[in-house]
């Protein structure tokens, strides 16, 4: 870009840090790695950020704060936000991956990232409705979505145990489509376990369709009532 200083990595780092204060040079060069990013080089061979590079590093970045998303989605993303069509839901973005989620999250990480309390998340692992990973001290990184809307739901004035229903109806539905790929999953077959996957992925993003599709209705209905 012609008359537009282009920035060293510490420079874009200090220009960042306040949004995403967890930034940091090897974060950078991770996402270049993973061919998420790809600044220019001076004659030194030093990193030179343009200010779209910098514009596709937030992105990157407020898509792992905001939504955990995992690379490989977050890369799949890019194509759209290159197009300006990000918002639109398409394809295989549409999909509940369930072989890749994350980084799981300690105590502390989904606190900061959430803006819970200690005593409201110790609240909300006590009804249920955010859990550790089976035998460990740390939470899958869902866990953190389910963090921050949680607290957006508090902030609006439910509590904790106003949210145990939400945790029990994702259980009932979990367990139904469980038992209708329950033959698949008892087999020792990876064909046959990889299209259980694949029947739990689509019935899975059926049932978060129809939930969305539901819940506007009732809504409606109620506005209008």
């Amino acid at each position: 870009m012609p008359d537009t200083k282009a920035l060293s990595i510490g420079e874009v780092i200090n220009l960042l840090r306040e949004d995403f204060p967890d930034v940091s040079v090897s974060k950078i060069r991770f996402l270049e790695s993973q061919g998420l990013i790809d600044p220019g080089r001076s004659s030194s061979r030093y990193r030179q950020f343009d200010p779209d590079d910098i514009a596709r590093l937030r992105f990157i970045l407020a898509q792992q704060r905001d939504h955990f998303l995992p690379l490989k989605v977050i890369k799949s993303k890019l194509t759209l936000w290159e197009r300006g069509e990000e918002g639109e839901v398409v394809g295989s973005l549409s999909r509940t991956p369930l072989d890749e989620s994350g980084e799981p999250l300690d105590r502390e990480d989904l606190i900061k990232r959430s803006g819970l309390t200690e005593e409201e998340l110790e609240q909300l692992v006590e009804v249920g409705l955010i859990r550790p990973i089976p035998n460990s001290t740390v939470f899958p990184p869902e866990a953190g979505v389910v963090g921050v809307e949680a607290k957006r739901l508090m902030d609006h004035g439910l509590e904790p145990r106003h949210l145990r229903s939400i945790r029990l109806s994702v259980d009932r539905e979990s367990d139904l489509l469980t038992q209708l790929v329950a033959p698949l999953l008892r087999s020792s077959n990876a064909e046959a376990r990889a299209r259980a996957k694949d029947v739990l992925e689509s019935c899975s993003d059926s049932v978060r369709a129809m939930h969305r599709a539901l819940m506007s209705a009732e809504l409606r209905q109620q506005i209008s009532s």
